[in-house]
């Protein structure tokens, strides 16, 4: 294995540190150091994502749930359970952290706010980490655990999965967070479940198709049940669609809040 490939998979500079030797890349080249024990530097090691740092910024109370509790949608023990549920946890200056935990719980990643990534912040601290490529999984995959058949519903935004979670316990809400990396191995681990996918509305009518395309390339790969939902296509207005509203604008938009299906091919 390459030098560069180990230090993408493990953290050099910690192991170093715990035998007294500072580890560094320079030019190219590995360099080994012995390490001052009262160089201020060196007294706290770097730490990987880990349960323990999960759970070093839990949090719950979060300000995209305050709309819902104030129009009586929700309880403020709703979002305390959500926040458990889910592992939610938060920045210092207050930007909601979700964190991709995968279904042997291990954290892979946290999505912070609604642009930044942990992977992305420890990489600007740690320039040994330039080398590492995060792995990531759907959000909310732990809670799939080793019980199979169930439901499982899949949006987009992490905020969506969480709400929604409260407003229809009977399925396991999950999100992909982005196109972007979305790929048919993220459907591994719920080959026992029954799973929806709920994309957002657009105007130009390409999302759909994407997912539509997606889901027979998983069908073929795990031979799962798995589909996509047509309630937006059906009954989604052209005003919501222009506005690419998703599952949870839809439903809180509506008068009397559907249930969220059908599953294409499914009696409407």
């Amino acid at each position: 294995m390459k030098v560069e490939e180990l230090i993408g998979r493990t953290s050099l500079r910690a192991a170093g540190r715990a035998v007294g030797v500072d580890v560094r890349m320079v030019e190219g080249r590995l360099e080994c150091k012995a390490i001052d024990p009262d160089d201020p530097r060196y007294t706290m090691d770097f730490v990987m994502p880990t349960m323990k740092m999960v759970e070093a910024c839990r949090a719950d109370d979060f300000d995209f749930f305050q709309p819902l509790i104030d129009a009586g949608k929700l309880t403020v023990e709703q979002m305390h359970h959500a926040a458990a549920l889910y592992h939610l946890g938060k920045t210092r200056s207050g930007q909601p952290i979700f964190w991709m935990i995968d279904e042997m719980m291990d954290p892979q990643d946290g999505h912070v706010g609604a642009d930044d990534w942990i992977s992305t912040m420890l990489k600007q601290r740690e320039p040994l980490l330039r080398y590492w490529r995060p792995r990531h999984c759907l959000f909310g995959q732990h809670l799939v655990g080793e019980e199979g058949g169930r439901s499982v519903s899949i949006v987009e935004s992490e905020r969506s999965a969480v709400v929604l979670s409260e407003l229809f316990p009977e399925s396991i809400w999950m999100a992909y967070v982005s196109l972007a990396w979305l790929n048919v191995e993220h459907f591994a681990p719920l080959q026992d479940c029954r799973v929806t996918l709920y994309p957002p509305t657009d105007a130009s009518f390409t999302t759909f198709p994407f997912f539509e395309d997606l889901v027979d390339t998983v069908r073929k790969r795990y031979r799962m049940n798995i589909a996509v939902a047509t309630v937006l296509e059906n009954y989604a207005t052209d005003e919501q669609k222009a506005r690419g509203i998703d599952l949870l604008e839809f439903i809180l938009e509506s008068e009397g809040p559907p249930q969220p299906s059908p599953r294409e091919g499914e009696e409407k």
